[in-house]
């Protein structure tokens, strides 16, 4: 036995697979008895090298959810107000005759679907492909347009094209300087922290840009610590800076990049002491990040949500890109651009045609060719693939209106989405709504069916991680109860409309091979990857576009970018911060976040009794100085309202937000749920909402609002 070896006890055995959250997909073994297949445990797997052997809360947790007594173990049909236990024939029938009922009196285009991206990459292209041949709707769109969207657009609008990463993860310890900005990576992505640890161990410098002094802020060298929605006027100063005191790469930019000039205008006016002015970060602190990021041979780019869930998103992004372009720092080792993928599949997610504007391989839904390409590997023809459809909150407001119907998937929009008071009126107003989950979450409670899934170690498939390696989820053959496998149910539903031909597929790895011939020469060419390859090498980074390929680790290494001349785009921006501005009735920015302990809506984790006991509740973080102004005590319950509503939460009162800020997690729902007061503005060309900024009043809670928010509280 090779030390770190995995240890399996008498009468059980281990399944490598990898974590069912974040974009890190961490390796680990899970433990279970091979004859019941009873999941026991969850042990190291060092032999996956992103993660080593390490894994975070949730890695830790996650194999909890399988044996939980509330996961859902039978159809369930809503009759006289009240969901009630279905068999699997009562409740596809239902669900296909209420499909072809809404679509016969409304049209094709009235049924939408709401997807989610913590499914495998299989799932992901089924759902896709269902919506536009098995119901011929072109109203499909998926969660991770509220957290991968702006960075999607961002890079293609600079790049060419869309990866999460240019760089393998491995590449970040090779970097002389890190600059990451609205990621809170020691929580958040826990696992990427030794990464960062590598390059300062070598010496590298550490630039974070955030609100917060987070744990991430804490151990930097320097921490520009912003007023939200102010990362234009920011990045313009720094590279005002660079610009001014000769620190870009005059030679990279004429050889590979356009747009220089236009940029050099707009970034003129943002002198250190104007972008001061607007962002709340000292100059000289400006000046410093200008000099310590231009002066470093390598350096790496990296960001998450805190820059991404704005109305300006997509610019942000660009932006921040913008910095890695002026200084030549990409397509080699330890300089490149990167976000920190949030959902586990969030990379996969938006590569495989569940976009409202995409097909399988990253292709444009409108270009003849891409549909051409498709509709020959589905067998249709080209005419039968609908059109673009509206992203995932327009689609949302549609409910009920132009939109009748509804099948949700993989998805909490009931707590995910911004102005939640809104989409709950929204959903209560549809015609017919099926939702296919593992647990009633809080949007399952309005179904009028809910169809039970498995978990993720019960299927086997594909995810694509935070570098863009696509790599094997393996599980453990069982279904418990009636529950049944993602991907079937729609094959299900697909056979009593009528197109179950489209739909025969026999396992897992037939849907990947048909994913793989319709990513065939697209951006995301995933033709060259099988299960086996992917086996031996650990994962394979797409594009990889033969069988004899062995993938793309690192992008752009020829410095050629995704643009007919091969060059990168320089964009200027022009600060217009947040769609929401403070003023005397609501004075103070809501800013919004996640905790190490929860995923996403917290469908998942707040079942799980460990991370519950870790964050049982949702807070207020409250700056020491404006506590004192108002005479809140910690641990006093505040009203915090906006324009759209109010939730009511208990006092963190701390000095890692700043005094014109407040901050609070995002992963409970209902009247804990902090969408309630989060602005539905989106940006223009991405969709993504404005999650991370908005403006709010706070006051002490009345007893009727202390007592409404306690009887929600764990």
């Amino acid at each position: 036995m090779r030390e770190f070896d995995a240890i399996t006890r008498e009468g059980e055995e281990l399944v490598a697979t990898h974590c069912a959250f974040c974009g890190m997909q961490c390796g680990m073994n899970i433990r279970f008895k091979p004859d019941t297949k009873e999941v026991l445990g969850v042990e190291p797997r060092y032999d996956f090298p992103m993660n080593g052997g390490r894994l975070c809360p949730k890695g830790v947790s996650a194999y909890r959810q399988v044996e939980h007594e509330e996961r859902l173990l039978y159809p369930m049909i809503r009759r006289n107000g009240k969901l009630e236990r279905a068999t699997w024939d009562e409740a596809l029938d239902l669900v296909a005759s209420k499909m072809r009922e809404i679509q016969l009196q409304h049209g094709k285009d009235a049924f939408g679907i709401y997807s989610g991206s913590s499914m495998t990459n299989e799932k992901c292209y089924v759902m896709g492909k269902f919506a536009r041949i098995g119901l011929g709707t072109k109203n499909i769109d998926y969660n991770g347009r509220y957290c991968m969207a702006a960075a999607a657009t961002g890079f293609k609008q600079s790049l060419g094209m869309d990866r999460g990463s240019t760089n393998p993860w491995s590449d970040i310890k090779f970097a002389d300087v890190l600059l990451i900005a609205g990621s809170n990576t020691a929580e958040c992505h826990p696992l990427s922290m030794p990464y960062v640890w590598g390059a300062r161990d070598r010496g590298a410098k550490l630039i974070v840009v955030d609100p917060r002094e987070t744990k991430t802020a804490l151990v930097a060298d320097l921490h520009l610590d912003l007023r939200p929605g102010t990362d234009i006027a920011l990045v313009n100063g720094i590279i005002h800076v660079m610009i001014r005191d000769n620190l870009v790469d005059h030679a990279f930019i004429e050889a590979h990049t356009n747009g220089y000039e236009a940029l050099k205008e707009t970034v003129a006016e943002f002198t250190p002491y104007h972008a001061e002015m607007i962002t709340g970060v000292d100059q000289r602190k400006i000046e410093q990040a200008a000099h310590m990021f231009g002066k470093a041979r390598e350096g790496m780019v990296m960001f998450a949500r805190g820059i991404e869930q704005h109305a300006t998103g997509s610019d942000n992004v660009s932006n921040y890109v913008n910095l890695s372009l002026l200084t030549g720092k990409i397509g080699r080792k330890g300089s490149g651009v990167a976000t920190f993928t949030g959902q586990g599949n969030g990379q996969g997610g938006r590569e495989h045609g569940q976009k409202a504007d995409q097909l399988p391989g990253y292709r444009v839904i409108t270009d003849p060719a891409a549909r051409a390409h498709v509709a020959k590997v589905w067998g249709v023809d080209e005419s039968e693939i609908p059109g673009p459809g509206i992203s995932a909150y327009e689609m949302l407001k549609s409910l009920g209106q132009d939109i009748k119907g509804l099948l949700l998937i993989c998805s909490n929009p009931l707590v995910s989405a911004p102005s939640i008071g809104d989409i709950e009126e929204r959903m209560r107003s549809l015609d017919f709504f099926v939702c296919i989950d593992m647990f009633l979450s809080e949007s399952a409670e309005l179904a009028d069916v809910v169809l039970p899934s498995t978990v993720w170690v019960e299927d086997n498939g594909t995810t694509t991680n935070i570098e863009g390696r696509v790599i094997r989820i393996k599980g453990i053959d069982r279904t418990p109860g009636e529950s049944k496998r993602d991907w079937e149910i729609i094959g299900e539903i697909a056979k009593r409309l009528g197109r179950g031909q489209y739909f025969d597929y026999g396992s897992p790895e037939d849907i990947f091979n048909e994913l793989r011939e319709a990513s065939r020469g697209g951006v995301a060419d995933y033709y060259g990857i099988t299960y086996d390859k992917i086996d031996r090498m650990d994962g394979v980074f797409w594009p990889c576009p033969s069988l004899e390929h062995e993938g793309t680790p690192r992008l752009f290494e020829d410095l050629k970018f995704k643009f007919p001349d091969g060059k990168a785009k320089l964009h200027g921006f022009t600060h217009t911060g947040p769609n929401e501005k403070v003023d005397k009735d609501y004075p103070f920015i809501l800013t919004t976040g996640r905790v190490v302990y929860h995923y996403l809506s917290g469908n998942q984790t707040r079942r799980i009794e460990a991370l519950r006991k870790l964050c049982p509740d949702p807070y207020i973080e409250i700056h020491p100085n404006t506590a004192a102004q108002l005479h809140i005590k910690n641990g006093e319950f505040l009203k915090i309202s906006s324009r759209r509503g109010y939730i009511t939460v208990p006092a963190k009162i701390t000095k890692i937000i700043r005094p014109d800020s407040l901050f609070v997690p995002y992963h409970w729902g209902k009247q804990l749920g902090i969408n309630r007061l989060t602005n539905p503005a989106l940006d223009p060309k991405s969709k993504i909402p404005e999650f991370k900024v908005c403006a709010v009043q706070i006051e002490k809670a009345g007893e009727e609002d202390i007592k409404h928010a306690q009887s929600a509280l764990y």
